[in-house]
């Protein structure tokens, strides 16, 4: 449970930083403020996806309430208004009534005023655009009339854009037996309120000049208006709680305690679904649910909140961490069928749009750690039938197309190595584009790219010799021996003992970046041991933070500390300096490789956590970010919440830390509870 004080909740600035999620299996989520105030475009409390998991639109802002003691009229809420260009006034400031919030498991505020204590509830459940929001009087004073008023502020936009008043607004309200609904737009979904209030009062009216500062830190649109269809009014007691439903379906109001009783089922499985009895293995296995999602009847991975959708690239990476060690094997066989199904001129795409199904393949390495992540699921489910007669038709077609070429000048070459590149694109995670400038265009022969393409033919001549293919299995052999002789004669920098990251027409790039940790941490590596070791040694040494891995040495010219400013500034410096948490992973199984696995490497790998345990209290509560400075302090940047941060930590820590197999994790398997002392 993650918990903050009085002290804590009063802090704004603090409190303005710290955010909570709720998320519904679907791509919709729920976002916002400790302090109850929205500070990004993206905060609100119902974000549904209408073509799951994209088309997300944001219907319900938030809820402005106001409590009415004694004829006093005290606001709960807390919001930042325009009161200029730059500068902004906090009204109500509801925070200050704040005597805790926590997530128990969901996102719970505590207020206390004039001896009066209220508890409000958020939460979303599964598989349902749907939030619901519960108030319960806790302590009243002695003969004190209490009046909660709860005023909806809807939106009802794309959740990448701002609202504003305007005269096509259809401010029609529908009225029945403890419900409302509205459709402000044709082409959107109609919302529906169910509620237990004793009144529900007509408003139409708008609340208009939010700022959302985040927003105006990143250069990009910061204003909104937001309309008030109707308040809704409870005399409390101690007997007579309140609740809202706000969702895209009719619900009835008298499902509240079983959609709330079920939601808290859900969530203490998820706990007890956790591998090892470690906080933070328990934490981040709850945080792994959040970003599985469904595709259609199939689940796929939504890369980050609150703006990621499912990244081809991201989802290969993250599918160990979120559903291997997690026990959730089912989901990761969806995974790769869903993928499998989408592949074209064997590649892998990159996304999928907002809009819908359209795909694009503008990634190199996608395809690649699709082959990891299948050997992954096949290592812990011992499904190879799956891999036979679904995957393995896939993956010879993809490795056909490399040979031949593909899109953007993929091709393997005659030396075994694997090129890549095109003028204007950005193939590689390091995929930072601003118009038509790619910050790391890194064409040619990237390194992570070799050992990716090396580990994806021993995987396939795996499968080879398994299926009794022999004829492939000779060829995928001879081209991974080519390859591996290639590519340790022609990367290997042996004035500083480390990998070029780069290679392209015979010409290395000796920039000093953490891709080539790739060649050692991935499960066939191509790397002797001693040169394994001097690869970890130095990136540990130029690259290692507590919270991740820089993308350049501090040392490079090219290095930029901090991720900051307009879009130019921040995408910049998005490889260029700026630390990535969920290098962690592959970094920490590098260690651990060449290391032994030795006690001693494990205590200390354990200990490289500790910056990320504490973390998970300071931005995205119970997450982990996409991104941090590249300077001390580290300041958490980009999403507050990360699939491949959470997933390559979790994973490093059950396979390489606790040494967890995640083949006893099937989904009725029992689970363990090994101890990181035994």
């Amino acid at each position: 449970m993650i918990s903050f004080d009085k002290s804590a909740c009063i802090d704004l600035q603090a409190g303005l930083g710290r955010e909570w999620l709720e998320t519904n299996g679907l791509g919709g989520f729920a976002c916002c403020t400790i302090t109850g105030a929205n500070t990004r475009r993206y905060h609100g409390l119902l974000t549904a996806a209408l073509k799951p998991p994209v088309g997300r639109m944001l219907l319900l802002s938030k809820l402005e309430e106001t409590l009415v003691l004694g004829g006093h009229r005290i606001g709960l809420s807390t919001n930042e208004y325009a009161t200029n260009e730059y500068a902004g006034a906090i009204h109500p400031e509801g925070y200050l009534l704040l005597s805790n919030f926590r997530l128990d498991p969901f996102p719970t505020w505590t207020f206390e005023v004039e001896g009066a204590r209220l508890e409000k509830t958020v939460f979303m459940p599964q598989g349902s655009n749907t939030v619901q929001l519960e108030y319960k009087l806790l302590q009243a004073p002695q003969g004190a009339a209490i009046v909660l008023e709860v005023r909806p502020l809807v939106a009802f936009r794309d959740y990448h854009s701002t609202t504003h008043e305007n005269g096509v607004f259809n401010r029609a309200l529908e009225i029945a037996p403890n419900a409302a609904s509205l459709q402000p737009y044709q082409e959107l979904p109609r919302l529906y309120f169910a509620h237990d209030a004793s009144q529900l009062q007509e408003q139409s009216y708008w609340y208009k000049n939010f700022v959302y500062r985040m927003e105006r830190e990143r250069g990009l649109d910061f204003q909104e208006d937001l309309f008030n269809p109707f308040v809704l009014t409870w005399k409390l007691n101690k007997n007579q709680s309140a609740t809202v439903i706000a969702s895209t379906e009719q619900k009835d109001i008298r499902e509240g305690v079983a959609i709330r009783n079920a939601e808290l089922q859900r969530r203490h499985q998820l706990v007890a679904s956790s591998p090892v009895d470690d906080p933070l293995v328990r934490a981040l296995t709850v945080a792994a649910d959040q970003f599985l999602a469904r595709r259609g009847e199939e689940w796929t991975v939504i890369a980050g909140y609150p703006w990621f959708t499912d990244w081809g690239r991201d989802t290969m990476i993250s599918l160990p961490g979120l559903t291997l060690f997690t026990g959730r094997t089912g989901i990761a066989k969806s995974i790769l069928r869903n993928f499998a199904r989408h592949t074209d001129m064997g590649m892998l795409p990159n996304r999928f749009v907002d809009s819908g199904e359209k795909a694009e393949f503008n990634t190199v390495d996608a395809t690649l750690w699709f082959f990891e992540a299948a050997r992954a699921y096949a290592a812990a489910t011992n499904d190879y039938d799956f891999l036979h007669n679904e995957l393995y038709p896939v993956f010879t077609q993809i490795i056909d197309f490399h040979i031949k070429g593909t899109r953007y000048n993929i091709k393997a070459e005659e030396n075994g190595l694997l090129n890549a590149g095109a003028p204007g694109a950005q193939l590689t995670w390091m995929d930072a584009k601003i118009g038509d400038w790619v910050v790391t265009p890194r064409s040619g022969k990237p390194v992570e790219i070799q050992a990716l393409w090396y580990n994806a033919l021993r995987v396939m001549e795996d499968l080879a010799t398994r299926f009794g293919d022999e004829m492939r299995r000779n060829e995928y052999s001879r081209m991974a021996s080519s390859a591996s002789e290639t590519f340790n004669r022609i990367f290997w920098n042996d004035d500083l003992r480390c990998l070029y990251d780069v290679v392209n027409n015979g010409r290395p790039d000796g920039s000093m970046r953490p891709n080539q940790i790739f060649a050692v941490s991935l499960h066939y590596s191509m790397l002797s041991a001693e040169r394994a070791r001097a690869v970890v040694e130095i990136v540990e040494r130029e690259l290692l933070t507590p919270v991740g891995l820089r993308t350049l040495s501090s040392a490079d010219q090219q290095y930029r500390g901090t991720y900051q400013g307009d879009q130019r500034s921040r995408d910049s410096a998005y490889h260029q300096g700026t630390v990535w948490p969920w290098l962690l992973g592959p970094f920490i199984s590098a260690y651990m490789k060449v290391n032994g696995r030795s006690t001693q490497s494990r205590t200390r790998a354990h200990e490289l956590l500790r910056g990320i345990e504490k973390h998970l209290n300071e931005a995205g509560l119970g997450q982990i970010s996409e991104i941090f400075d590249g300077d001390f302090p580290h300041h958490p940047r980009g999403c507050f919440a990360q699939a491949w941060s959470v997933a390559e930590v979790l994973r490093a820590l059950c396979e390489d830390i606790y040494q967890v197999c995640s083949g006893d994790l099937a989904e009725s398997a029992s689970r363990s509870s090994a101890s990181f002392n035994s």
